[in-house]
């Protein structure tokens, strides 16, 4: 089944494991009622619990999603746009509101939340003034008679979504989706469960479709079954390599499409001419976002010989800023990793990589007392065997990672399973492009600037990253009927010619 996804990505979705149900357990199932029990990870305490949904609701809520589309499909984007606009509107007035329960469930800080909350809005702004001219009809010159390439929806679409980032993560599926006049169903991390019904919350207050976008809560074993379900048009997932495989074996089998956002070890290289000072503001805040928890977060730091030392230093400095503390104090910096299953899992790779022969420049060490707690942590020194150098690690821990020339470095960074997002750092503006452009194997990479997603940019990766890509015109349209259409003048002879 989906279950934690640690290490690889953090909790998500991963493993999923399916045993085909005897009758009994269809009927067990039918009326089986799952709960979900949250857990403050600053403190360990179990906090809000929540009854889930059975099989015969959630089949019962994909027929009420997809009737909803049905109707939805036919509105303008006027109207689309004054609704998502209210989702805006509606963000905003409950972003205190979210972030706490954000902090709550997972552990974000505060500061964090807000921030998360604000782009959630923004994006939904994008995307209502853009989403028209994204999914505009291309007109074709055919010899006289009228074509076009148009867009239309498709339907509902199930998302599986992690808990690294509760409501980004989700709007980003949810407003191009809409916006294209598909429905949504929401399937979060188990750990969440709060802030998934709060995202049905949010299009409901805006005014959208009643059951045109619900949240479902049900475990991991029955996802298979929606995914086949028949008012289920295409599925999202945000997660592990293993939890994209089996995501796209399930829909693929029942002809559905996926788009997959899958792991990251995103590499920045660190040329020769880099300011070692400033390279290191870049990587550690590329590395410590939400506390080194998120797929395009910076974890491999690939330093040419001429500036390692003095950029080990930099960045040990730098991340030694980011104290641990109350994640619902605005000064804090970095709060408690979400569980502490998945802390236990982040020591041991970092553990490992020193026994390998790894250096420890900070961090490190397992604090006492309650929480899921872990310091910034920086390893020099990295080479190929070390968990730091091979895996993803899903938290604060930047591995730095010594090359002997560009060649050499961008050989290093191709050489990971991922492909997501990479960085290059320098004062050569012309060379950093080239490299970024023609080099790095990646579905990002950025400049003198830490990678991060925006509603005006692309967002997704090659490789074991996953494929398909969401925001802007190349994201909303994954999800639509392509559709050439051509009006031929009555009475005029048909064209002939092969397929």
């Amino acid at each position: 089944m989906f279950g934690n996804r640690l290490g690889a990505r953090g909790l998500c979705v991963r493993g999923f494991q399916y045993r085909s149900p005897t009758m009994a357990d269809d009927a067990s199932r039918d009326t089986d009622r799952p709960s979900f029990q949250t857990v403050d990870p600053a403190t360990g305490q179990p906090g809000k619990r929540y009854d889930g949904h059975t099989p015969a609701e959630a089949k019962a809520m994909a027929a009420e999603a997809h009737a909803a589309h049905l109707i939805w499909k036919r509105t303008s984007f006027t109207e689309r746009s004054a609704l998502m606009r209210k989702a805006a509107a509606v963000l905003r007035k409950r972003a205190d509101e979210f972030s706490d329960l954000m902090t709550a469930e997972m552990g974000k800080t505060l500061t964090e939340g807000r921030a998360e909350i604000e782009k959630c809005a923004h994006t939904c702004e994008v995307l209502a003034a853009e989403a028209e001219g994204y999914l505009a009809s291309i007109p074709v010159d055919m010899d006289g008679s009228k074509a076009m390439v148009v867009f239309r929806p498709i339907g509902v679409v199930l998302a599986v979504m992690p808990w690294n980032f509760p409501f980004w993560q989700v709007i980003r599926f949810a407003a191009p989706a809409l916006m294209a006049g598909n429905g949504g169903l929401l399937k979060h991390a188990s750990n969440v469960p709060g802030s998934a019904l709060a995202l049905e919350q949010v299009f409901e207050e805006a005014g959208f479709p009643k059951g045109l976008f619900r949240t479902l809560l049900i475990p991991s074993r029955d996802v298979k079954a929606v995914i086949e379900n028949a008012n289920i048009a295409a599925v999202t997932l945000t997660g592990s390599v293993g939890a994209g495989r089996e995501v796209a074996s399930a829909a693929g089998a029942v002809l559905k499409k996926a788009v997959l956002e899958l792991g990251g070890s995103d590499a920045y290289l660190v040329l020769e001419d880099a300011d070692a000072e400033h390279a290191a503001e870049i990587a550690a805040t590329a590395r410590m976002v939400n506390a080194g928890q998120s797929c395009i977060a910076g974890k491999r730091f690939i330093v040419l010989p001429q500036v390692r030392e003095a950029f080990e230093q930099a960045l040990t400095r730098r991340m030694q800023a980011f104290e641990m503390a109350d994640p619902r104090q605005t000064a804090t910096k970095l709060g408690p990793l979400q569980s502490v299953k998945a802390r236990a899992e982040i020591h041991d790779q970092v553990t490992r990589s020193i026994k390998a022969g790894a250096r420890l420049l900070c961090g490190g060490v397992v604090p006492d007392g309650p929480g899921a707690w872990y310091p910034a942590t920086v390893l020099a020194g990295v080479k190929p065997g070390m968990p730091a150098y091979d895996e993803e690690v899903f938290g604060p821990v930047a591995a730095i990672i010594e090359a002997k020339d560009e060649a050499d470095a961008i050989r290093i960074a191709n050489s990971s399973e991922y492909g997501l997002g990479s960085g290059v750092l320098t004062r050569d503006l012309a060379r950093g492009e080239r490299i970024a452009v023609e080099e790095l194997e990646a579905g990002m990479s950025f400049v003198n600037q830490n990678v991060r997603s925006d509603p005006r940019l692309p967002f997704g990766g090659v490789k074991h990253s996953g494929y398909g890509r969401e925001l802007t015109a190349f994201g909303i349209r994954e999800f639509v009927n392509i559709k050439s259409v051509l009006v031929h003048p009555s009475g005029d002879s048909p064209h002939k010619g092969s397929e």
